[in-house]
């Protein structure tokens, strides 16, 4: 990952402005259409979506935002072409390969969740690899979102609190948020202050549909492997002068 410049005008503009979001989450959407744009196989626009990872990895380090959660592989997406799904399993490969020891040195831990038991062993290794290589690391938390779906998370902290409570280890009376949540896969993180959602769908898509309660959207027209750092800082400048109530009435 290339070094941020000396001096960037938006950043400056984030850091002035004060508080930035604690968690920052992206649909990264338009992979398919920048490639048919461009009379190109799909894959094509998933490769060119790895720089705009970087590229969003670099600009929150930069910001002091501390968690980024990119949702990368829905269970949906196992039902797409098998040569597109071996592709970006592919790609998931070639990432840890080239980023990993980048990761490692610029403090990011990496963790990846979603229903890993489905991946392929070659691309189990990787996951691995790149989860254990940066474990030590607490400048930035990156969630990879890999075979993942907001609904069946869900069903999953159902099932897990009702052998709890088939286990003795808990009563029914005793289940509430804070019991929920734990059960989630981000019960260590808060929940997303911001979603970035690219390409200009206006949906959620699955994802993270628990944890995005009260979080801030910001929709941008730009396909993913078009957006980069200038777009990314841009979103969290738009946070920054939303008013969130949460609910309440503001005073």
């Amino acid at each position: 990952m290339a070094a941020s410049a000396p001096a960037d005008p938006l950043l400056s503009q984030v850091r002035a402005q004060g508080a930035v979001p604690r968690h920052v989450a992206i649909i990264m959407d338009g992979n398919g259409r920048w490639a048919r744009e461009r009379m190109l196989p799909r894959p094509f626009g998933h490769r060119s979506g790895m720089q705009s990872v970087r590229e969003a990895v670099e600009a929150a380090l930069d910001a002091g935002i501390g968690v980024l959660s990119l949702f990368a592989f829905s269970q949906e997406n196992w039902q797409r072409p098998a040569l597109e799904v071996s592709a970006l399993m592919s790609l998931l490969e070639e990432y840890v390969q080239r980023e990993v020891d980048e990761l490692e040195s610029k403090g990011v831990q990496v963790r990846v969740l979603g229903e890993r038991e489905r991946l392929a062993p070659p691309a189990a290794a990787a996951v691995d690899r790149l989860t254990s290589q940066t474990a030590h690391n607490d400048k930035l938390r990156l969630n990879l979102f890999i075979s993942y779906g907001g609904r069946a998370e869900l069903v999953r902290a159902a099932r897990l609190l009702a052998e709890d409570v088939v286990a003795g280890r808990l009563v029914p009376a005793d289940i509430d948020e804070e019991a929920f949540r734990a059960k989630l896969f981000t019960d260590d993180c808060p929940d997303p202050d911001l979603l970035i959602r690219t390409s200009g769908e206006q949906r959620i898509s699955n994802f993270l549909l628990w944890q995005l309660a009260y979080t801030e959207l910001f929709i941008s027209p730009v396909l993913w492997p078009d957006f980069r750092r200038r777009e990314f800082l841009e979103a969290i400048l738009e946070f920054q002068n939303r008013d969130r109530r949460f609910g309440r009435v503001a005073v």
